[in-house]
């Protein structure tokens, strides 16, 4: 069982950090791509990235983190629920400090992009 959690967390923190770095890159980068879009343009493109980040994590982990079949599908199901928290509270952070909120910082989106790269791994990792 304890393996189990650490597989979990492994999982989640492989997660966790890229759409923290993703999170960071979009409140850095230019104006245009912090201006509204179209809700399901920016879904199309969170799950279009997630899923580009979840194939470029195959290359440093090829194999599943998770090693009992049954526990993938709950990772696939608890992991990007977790994440999805995750960027709804770095949203609440940056609202207490003024800081502009941009669509990556809500549960929606934050869910998306890790469902999209959780995914890419339960289906292509060995």
């Amino acid at each position: 069982m304890l393996e189990f959690l650490f597989e979990i967390l492994g999982e989640f923190l492989l997660q966790a950090v890229v759409e923290f770095f993703v999170e960071l890159g979009v409140h850095a980068g230019p104006k245009p791509f912090r201006k509204p879009t179209n809700p399901w343009i920016a879904a199309i493109g969170y799950a279009m990235f997630g899923a580009f980040l979840g194939w470029l994590s195959l290359l440093v982990f090829p194999s599943h983190l998770v090693t009992n079949e049954t526990f993938r599908i709950v990772n696939l199901i608890l992991t990007p629920i977790a994440a999805g928290a995750l960027m709804c509270a770095m949203g609440a952070w940056r609202v207490k400090r003024g800081q502009s909120v941009l669509r990556i910082d809500k549960f929606s989106y934050g869910y998306l992009f890790a469902l999209a790269l959780a995914l890419v791994r339960f289906g292509l990792a060995k």
